[in-house]
């Protein structure tokens, strides 16, 4: 009897350890399979955020919305009460006929539209009814110019001496400087691929200009703008205020960047292998530079402590509207409201020619910050450390979810947000350089990417040169045709 008691004990204790065993093995495949879940829970929350961002509430350009038409717009600016369209007292841009026109063709009538009388002898009235058709000269074709270098002979000497041809022409035959200078804008300035410019100064003058003799185009008039480069380069580092951006550009079918720092006057592009700080410190205007940075707040402007930085507010609020949207986080539907206001009274008070808001009025604002600052973190505390994965972990700091990185920004960067308030000839945003940088990427999609480096560095200085005369309204056709001539004029502001 003592020998059976014994034995279902030693069973009892037997089976208590495999169940202890069994239970620990379930709980580890449950706390795998939470860990699991919890992993995948995250990469479908970051699938879903994806899909859900386009032009409207991110960075992301129009152009990527694709045939799915996102969300009706809401303009993040303020309504300004004025109708849409030309305002009262605009000039317009009509066509208006001339005083003096290069052709007159008269009509003259032959008879009488009440009794028929013959009036084809009479000496018409003094007045007319004057009617213009503006067109192109007719028809197409190139205007040959011969150049002629005649000689004479010394009576004393009897040796033949003949007149020296201008320093152009260097050639038996050549294109003149007018046609080089339309070809550079056609590529340069309205992005035709070189294929197709010389399709249409074919189509238009009859002239067999090969592609690859604009490529050697470009490169003469890129050489001609050099010094030009240089003064607009000295003049932005030297700016009050300017913007900086930068995009992916394909140089020689690799990943290059195209860098620009720009103002509402000039404009300075550069492509560079890398994207940071070894970029900007080559293109070297930031190192120098002592005013205000405007920037969507990457990392290697910051680097930069030798001027001021400000954020570009129009990031924030797609963010902001993001945020709002697809959490249901009110604090940031209320943060684009404080931007919004304080960017509407700082334009007021710019109307009204006044230098800046009280110190009142700012305090009140950057109260209405601080408290929005501290919902939102509250809503988006810091992640808490990981469970163990299946997989292993990743190295590096747990990963932040999009509304706890702006609020960072926001709160770390409070001062660069909202420096427009503080100093008004700062702007609310950087579109300047954003609006300066997308025909850029118009140019890559039209034309895919640039075959050579020098050929990159061409585009960069002659776009840059253009942008910069047409943001002072000079016309860009006699700009070009006078860097042929080997006398390229400055922009006015450099003058």
């Amino acid at each position: 009897m003592t020998e059976l008691l014994n034995y279902r004990t030693m069973t009892s204790e037997q089976e208590i350890e495999q169940l202890k065993s069994e239970n620990a093995l379930l709980r580890e495949q449950v706390a795998s399979q939470a860990a699991l879940i919890a992993q995948l829970i995250e990469r479908i929350q970051a699938l879903e955020e994806r899909l859900s961002q386009d032009s409207h509430n991110s960075s992301k350009p129009p152009s990527s919305d694709g045939f799915v038409r996102p969300p009706k717009k809401r303009s993040l600016r303020k309504a300004s009460g004025k109708k849409a369209g030309g305002q009262t007292g605009h000039p317009g841009q009509a066509l208006r006929q001339v005083e003096k026109p290069d052709e007159i063709i008269t009509y003259l009538p032959d008879q009488c539209q009440k009794c028929h009388s013959d009036l084809s002898e009479l000496t018409p009235l003094a007045q007319y009814e004057p009617r213009q058709v503006f067109e192109l000269p007719a028809p197409y074709r190139l205007e040959v110019v011969e150049h002629r270098a005649y000689s004479r002979r010394c009576p004393s000497c009897q040796t033949h001496t003949q007149a020296n041809f201008p320093q152009q022409l260097t050639n038996w035959v050549q294109y003149g400087p007018g046609i080089k200078a339309l070809a550079t804008y056609l590529v340069n300035y309205q992005l035709l691929p070189y294929g197709r410019a010389s399709e249409l100064l074919n189509d238009l003058y009859s002239a067999q200009i090969s592609p690859g003799t604009l490529a050697m185009w470009v490169a003469e008039c890129a050489e001609q703008l050099a010094e030009s480069e240089t003064a607009i380069k000295t003049a932005i580092s030297g700016a009050t205020v300017l913007h900086c951006d930068e995009t992916g550009l394909y140089v020689e079918g690799k990943r290059q960047w195209l860098h620009v720092g720009s103002t509402s006057k000039l404009t300075y592009y550069a492509a560079h292998p890398k994207r940071g700080k070894a970029a900007t410190t080559d293109i070297d205007v930031l190192p120098h530079f002592k005013g205000v940075a405007v920037h969507d707040g990457y990392a290697s402007y910051q680097s930069y402590d030798g001027c001021e930085h400000a954020l570009c507010n129009a990031h924030h609020l797609r963010e902001l509207t993001f945020i709002h949207e697809q959490f249901a986080q009110d604090w940031a539907g209320q943060f684009k409201k404080l931007l919004t206001d304080l960017k509407a009274e700082v334009e007021a008070a710019k109307a009204a020619d006044q230098t800046s808001l009280s110190k009142e009025r700012l305090a009140e604002y950057e109260q209405r910050y601080q408290t929005l600052l501290e919902v939102g973190l509250a809503a988006n505390p810091p992640p808490s450390p990981s469970p163990p994965l299946v997989h292993p972990a990743k190295r590096g700091r747990v990963k932040q979810s999009k509304a706890k990185n702006l609020l960072d920004r926001l709160d770390k960067h409070r001062r660069q947000v909202l420096r427009f308030a503080y100093r008004f000839e700062v702007p609310f945003d950087n579109n300047q350089a954003e609006r300066d940088i997308r025909m850029v990427k118009v140019q890559q999609k039209v034309s895919g990417c640039f075959r050579t480096t020098n050929g990159a560095a061409y585009f960069c200085r002659i776009r840059g040169y253009l942008s910069s005369m047409r943001k002072q309204g000079e016309n860009l056709l006699v700009a070009l045709f006078e860097a042929f001539l080997g006398k390229p004029s400055l922009p006015p502001s450099l003058t």
